[in-house]
C-alpha cells in the first residue's frame, strides 16, 4: 500500500480497470500489489488529511480485483493513526506483525502499535526486529549499532513470539532500490533465508489461529448433583 512499493517491486505503469469501477492488481515476482504509488505521480507529495487517507485505504482494499490470494498483507506506517484504526475497525484483520528496531526510541512506537491492536481485538502474530545488527560490506564484521535485544525484550513483555531478526545490510537497500527484493535477487543467501523463515513462522501462526476455535464456544462444566 505504501507509495514506495512500485519502486521496491520494480513495477511501472498504472493499474488497468475493466469496468471503470475496480482496479486490476499490479504483478511482479509472483505477487499481486496495489499501492497509492501506482495512482499518483512519483513527484506528487502525499499531503492528505485523515479522511482522505482512510478513503484511499478502503478503495485500495475493496476496489482491487484480488485473485486467488493466499495472504493479503497491508504495509502500514508506524504509529496509531487513522490508517491503523480504519484497518482494525472496518476490515476483518486476521493478525498483526509488529516491526521494530532494537533501540528504545523505536520501541516506544512499536509498544503503542501493539497495544492498539490488542485493544481492538486484533491478534498479535509476533514481532520482527529490523536492523538488528550492521554487517560491514568489507570485512563482514557484525555490530549492534542500534543496541541489542529490544525486540526480544518486547516479545517477552507481551508474551508473543520474536519471529526473526533482520540485519542492516547494504545489499537489502541496493536490491529494493533496484526493484528486485532480496528473496528474488539472492534467493539462496543468508538474508533471504531469514525473510523466508519469518514468512514461514507467520504462516504457521495463522494456521494455528485458524484451528483454535476455543474462544468461540462457551465452556461447558459438568457437575455432580
Amino acid at each position: 500500500m505504501v507509495p514506495s512499493q512500485p519502486q521496491m517491486l520494480g513495477i511501472t505503469g498504472r493499474p488497468e480497470t475493466k469496468d471503470n469501477k475496480s482496479l486490476e492488481p499490479m504483478r511482479a515476482h509472483g505477487l499481486q500489489a496495489m499501492s497509492i504509488g501506482f495512482l499518483v505521480d512519483q513527484e506528487t507529495p502525499m499531503v492528505w488529511r485523515g479522511p482522505m487517507v482512510t478513503q484511499a485505504l478502503q478503495q485500495l482494499l475493496n476496489d482491487t480485483r484480488w485473485q486467488d490470494l493466499d495472504y493479503l498483507i497491508v504495509d502500514m506506517p508506524p504509529g496509531t493513526g487513522d490508517i491503523q484504526l480504519t484497518l482494525a475497525q472496518q476490515v476483518p484483520v486476521t493478525g498483526a506483525v509488529i516491526v521494530t528496531t532494537p533501540q528504545d526510541i523505536a520501541l516506544l512506537d512499536a509498544h503503542k502499535g501493539l497495544k492498539m491492536f490488542e485493544k481492538v481485538g486484533v491478534p498479535i502474530l509476533g514481532i520482527v526486529e529490523n536492523m538488528s545488527m550492521h554487517i560491514c560490506s568489507n570485512c563482514g564484521h557484525a555490530e549492534e549499532i542500534f543496541g541489542s535485544g529490544g525486540g526480544a525484550r518486547m516479545a517477552s513483555d507481551y508474551s508473543v513470539e520474536l519471529l526473526g531478526k533482520l540485519p542492516l545490510d547494504i545489499a537489502i537497500r541496493q536490491q529494493v532500490d533496484g526493484g528486485c527484493p532480496t528473496v528474488v535477487a539472492s534467493p539462496d543467501g543468508r538474508v533471504a533465508e531469514i525473510y523466508k523463515a519469518i514468512a514461514r513462522r507467520v504462516a504457521v501462526k495463522l494456521a494455528e489461529q485458524a484451528k483454535d476455535h476455543s474462544s468461540k464456544f462457551p465452556t461447558i462444566k459438568i457437575q455432580n448433583t
